[in-house]
């Protein structure tokens, strides 16, 4: 016999729930990744920021590996004391890249892993800064960025950098 669709959701739901607490407990954080579609950009988006009493971090654009490698090296950074600000710009070591930090609105349409964890409506959802990185020395918005506007869903109509 077929189990009904609500009864398969919530046997997905707790099974992510162990798994999301399972990665929290031995690494500190999980990284959902979201594949995109025709006119959205493929994210990614830590859970466990919040426990640390900071705002998760998502992350739009970038192919899964580079996502996690990035949400992971600014998760070690705020584990490790070094808390962001939105409109500060962190050049990892290494990397290459900038990237600006920027308050998420509406974080409980993409962080919907963070927000069941920490059982938050979306209504009241979980804060979020978004990593906007920088290509060829340029934000999204900026002359000289070399890809199109949509690709991280920039967090304001006028461009990353916009007030």
């Amino acid at each position: 016999m077929t189990q009904s669709i609500p009864a398969q959701v919530t046997r997905f739901n707790e099974q992510l729930e162990r798994r999301i607490d399972d990665a929290i407990q031995h690494f500190g954080c999980f990284i959902q990744a979201v594949g995109g579609g025709d006119e959205e950009p493929p994210f990614a988006y830590t859970v466990g920021l919040y426990g640390l009493g900071h705002p998760e971090l998502i992350v739009f654009g970038l192919d899964v590996e580079s996502a996690a490698g990035t949400l992971n090296w600014f998760f070690a950074r705020i584990r490790d004391g070094g808390g962001l600000t939105p409109g500060e710009i962190v050049s990892p070591p290494g990397s290459g890249t900038r990237f600006l930090v920027e308050a998420r609105p509406g974080a409980g349409r993409a962080l919907f892993a963070a927000n069941r964890y920490y059982h938050r409506s979306r209504r009241n959802p979980v804060r979020a800064f978004q990593l906007t990185w920088d290509a060829d020395g340029a934000f999204p918005g900026e002359p000289g960025y070399p890809y199109p506007a949509g690709l991280q869903a920039p967090v304001n109509p006028g461009g990353c950098g916009a007030a």
